[in-house]
């Protein structure tokens, strides 16, 4: 018998179903995945927009802390990337931000390390958790 989609939305460029039993993303590399909750397929989705950017990029929490990183942020080093002092003011910028709307942080010069700048998008991934940000270094910035 042929599976009915009730529900599909786009995320962060990828598509979620809802199919028997829980949320399937059409992107995802095993098709068959199939995720319990929606939140996770939009985590799953999160991760992917962070790797597939050639700059660092990661999703910062209201805490403060990196819950993910790509490949390019690990190789630059999380406090190059992110230093702990800017956290709270990238992630408060991200709560300004209208539904989708990107915004922009400097991260200034300091001693041995050139200034980056940083494209913000504060998205709610998890109801339960509330929003977090997604950064990434921008294109040309860190010299």
């Amino acid at each position: 018998m042929p599976q009915s989609i009730d529900i599909a939305c786009g995320f962060l460029g990828g598509t979620i179903f809802s199919v028997e039993g829980g949320y399937r993303v059409l992107q995802h590399p095993r098709p068959e995945r199939r995720f319990d909750r929606i939140a996770d397929a939009r985590w799953f989705l999160a991760i992917t927009w962070c790797d597939r950017w050639d700059t660092p990029a990661g999703i910062l929490t209201h805490d403060g802390r990196l819950s993910f990183q790509n490949q390019a942020a690990l190789a630059l080093g999380e406090t190059l990337f992110l230093p702990l002092e800017h956290r709270r003011a990238v992630f408060d910028g991200s709560l300004t931000l209208n539904h989708w709307e990107t915004g922009d942080y400097l991260i200034p010069q300091r001693p041995n390390q050139p200034s980056h700048g940083l494209e913000i998008l504060g998205i709610e991934i998890d109801p339960r958790y509330g929003r977090v940000a997604l950064i990434r270094i921008k294109d040309g910035s860190l010299a």
